[in-house]
């Protein structure tokens, strides 16, 4: 049998798994038995099952995972997110779109600190869309803009996804949390942006003005942002002047974020208990999924499907923009179907070979996965964000999607920006680590 036939088959096969409800770790590993019994020289599937999980999980950089999904439960169980509204929305008042900018400032702040675009869409959305609603905001802007600016859990650093990425592709993670700080407030600003022009066009649909506050109550309703601001620094400036690894940024945060819940009073035996068996759930699932990957990814490599197919995309004559737009179009169809840590596992073994050969920088491209990854968050019908905004404002997931899909929009633009402008994405990274 050929490796184009091998390749349909596995790939039918992983589909079959996934559309029957199997857990997409063990799809990928019964995958990857399968595609081990077309090797040649009958090379044990047991023997290199137990070398590639062991490899994949016996990583010093995987164990700043479970410490930054800590982080960011510890924040989300207890009520320091909610200080978070309080605190920006006095500032806002005088900009075009007024508070619908604090979903998009709010989801950048707790996502620095939270990593999980689920974890940033439910925060934010819990604290800021009744309050929202309640104050004669657009519904449909409201929950648009929270599916939008939650994806930003995942792009500014720390992010749980860029520390997959870093492991799939054997990067470095400070590099590759450096590279997203740029491209991350692009997307601000590209949300903001929008916010802004859709409230200038549609002024019959902006709420009564907000009550003024002196600067002194300005002050007081923002100075449980101190707490939390400076944490977030703490980790900036660690991780960018080299003080610390990731893992140790990931392991003081979490000392960091109980000491302020603790200080504030916000630290109760049920929050602490939940946010543990929180981080133990997502820590598993994604350990799970890194173990059927790394097994799918080395039978792969056994079966020379990879190289196959690295070679046949560079028969084709691609310029490195083209295979960036097929690759793009390729991970949108992907985030219909799957979420953003299993597209990156699914796919790295064969796009990584490619990007290559077409001259891009691996920490580059780690970015760009992460852009596509968030517009898989908020792709119907899988997208996260929108399961998420579903739950809580009861509207039905078609009303939420349409919602969300100028924010879909901007983050293609986005895209096409850092790809046109790749000193964006490397400028930080080079600047920290000239060599």
């Amino acid at each position: 049998m050929d490796l184009v036939s091998i390749s349909l088959l596995l790939l039918i096969f992983l589909m079959i798994l996934l559309v029957m409800g199997v857990w997409i770790g063990i799809a990928l590993l019964a995958t990857g038995f399968v595609g081990m019994q077309f090797v040649a020289g009958n090379i044990p599937a047991g023997s290199v099952l137990a070398t590639s999980i062991w490899g994949n999980s016996a990583s010093w950089e995987l164990a700043a995972l479970p410490l930054f999904i800590w982080m960011g439960e510890i924040l989300f169980r207890t009520k320091l997110s909610e200080e978070m509204f309080r605190g920006l929305a006095p500032w806002l008042n005088r900009i075009p779109g007024r508070l619908m900018h604090v979903n998009v400032l709010a989801c950048g702040l707790f996502g620095s600190v939270s990593g999980s675009s689920a974890a940033t869409t439910a925060t934010v959305a819990k604290i800021a869309l009744p309050e929202l609603l309640k104050r004669g905001y657009n519904e449909k802007m409201a929950l648009g803009s929270l599916a939008g600016a939650g994806t930003l859990g995942i792009l500014i650093p720390p992010s749980i996804t860029m520390v997959v990425y870093a492991v799939a592709a054997n990067v470095s993670i400070i590099q590759i949390f450096l590279a997203g700080f740029i491209p991350g407030l692009i997307v601000m600003a590209l949300y903001s942006g929008y916010i802004i022009i859709w409230h200038l066009i549609r002024k019959d649909q902006a709420p009564p003005p907000e009550p003024k506050m002196t600067f002194r109550e300005k002050l007081s309703e923002s100075k449980n942002l101190i707490p939390l601001s400076l944490l977030i620094l703490f980790v900036f400036a660690a991780l960018g002047l080299g003080w610390a690894t990731a893992t140790e940024c990931a392991a003081w945060g979490v000392v960091a974020s109980f000491a302020i819940a603790w200080w504030q009073g916000f630290l109760t035996r049920e929050a602490f208990w939940q946010s543990v068996m929180g981080t133990v759930k997502v820590t598993c699932m994604i350990m799970l999924i890194l173990a059927g990957a790394g097994f799918m990814k080395q039978s792969m490599g056994y079966t020379g499907i990879p190289l196959a197919l690295s070679t046949w995309v560079d028969g084709l004559g691609l310029s490195p923009y083209a295979l960036i737009a097929v690759l793009t179009v390729m991970y949108i169809i992907l985030g219909t179907a799957l979420d953003g840590i299993s597209m990156i596992v699914l796919t790295t073994a064969v796009v990584l070979p490619m990007i290559e050969r077409a001259g891009f920088d691996l920490i580059w491209f780690g970015i760009f996965m992460v852009l596509v990854v968030e517009m898989a968050e908020v792709s119907p019908p899988v997208g996260f964000n929108l399961f998420v905004l579903q739950t809580m404002s009861g509207r039905d997931s078609n009303y939420v999607a349409l919602a969300a899909l100028p924010f879909f929009f901007l983050l293609v633009v986005a895209v096409a920006i850092v790809t046109v402008f790749p000193g964006l994405v490397m400028w930080l990274p080079k600047l920290v680590f000239p060599g």
